[in-house]
């Protein structure tokens, strides 16, 4: 389907920290990790692993902050961060995100990050609240014009190349608004990623994610 396609996944710092975890994930897939900067909406930091594909990791930790208690993507980094770290999830970038707030019945919010270098990355998402109720899905966004993505912030051979789920596909692909057109299929629409489904055991979610790397095939 044009106009959607996945834009990065999340990775929460765990107990060692937002330094150890970003220079741990960046050693196992070849990537040097940039400072990405805070989520003043969201009371969040993150790093960035950039990859190939206009794809990047967002390696992100839960701030003392008012907001990180208010906003869903707040509570979402702080949940899994006092769970001990690992994926959050995945995330979908739209050209237009009218369809997914139809389908949700509500607007997207808009989302700010302040970079180290003083410039400011700004968007739209909607979705957040789905990822809580059900790890399995994404959520997504609309970068506002005239942004610099961040998988251009320094150079990359890695890149994405499957995501291992707990989970139900038919209820994936109805949230991306694919369910009920037999014409359009996991395979069209990102042909470069494996999508790879267990029978959840537990909470569904995002279990892991391979890259391709110069040292080879690695998933974590």
């Amino acid at each position: 389907m044009s106009g959607m396609r996945i834009d990065h996944v999340s990775f929460v710092a765990g107990p060692e920290g937002l330094d150890a975890a970003v220079t741990r994930l960046g050693e196992a897939i070849g990537v040097t990790p940039v400072d990405g900067g805070h989520h003043p909406r969201f009371g969040t930091r993150n790093m960035v692993l950039p990859l190939a594909d206009d794809r990047w990791v967002e390696v992100v930790e839960p701030l003392q902050h008012p907001a990180t208690d208010k906003v869903p993507f707040g509570q979402a980094v702080k949940a899994r961060s006092e769970a001990g770290g690992g994926w959050l999830g995945w995330v979908v970038a739209m050209d237009d995100l009218a369809p997914a707030e139809e389908r949700l019945g509500r607007d997207s919010v808009p989302g700010n990050r302040h970079r180290p270098n003083g410039t400011e990355l700004t968007w739209r998402q909607i979705g957040v609240k789905g990822l809580i109720a059900d790890p399995q899905l994404p959520f997504f966004l609309r970068w506002d014009e005239g942004q610099v993505h961040p998988s251009k912030v320094g150079p990359s051979e890695s890149r994405l190349t499957g995501l291992q789920f707990a989970g139900d596909l038919q209820r994936l692909l109805a949230w991306l608004g694919l369910a009920g057109q037999p014409s359009i299929d996991r395979d069209d629409w990102e042909p470069d990623v494996a999508f790879d489904f267990v029978a959840p055991n537990g909470t569904p979610g995002l279990l892991s994610v391979t890259f391709q790397t110069p040292q080879g095939e690695v998933t974590v």
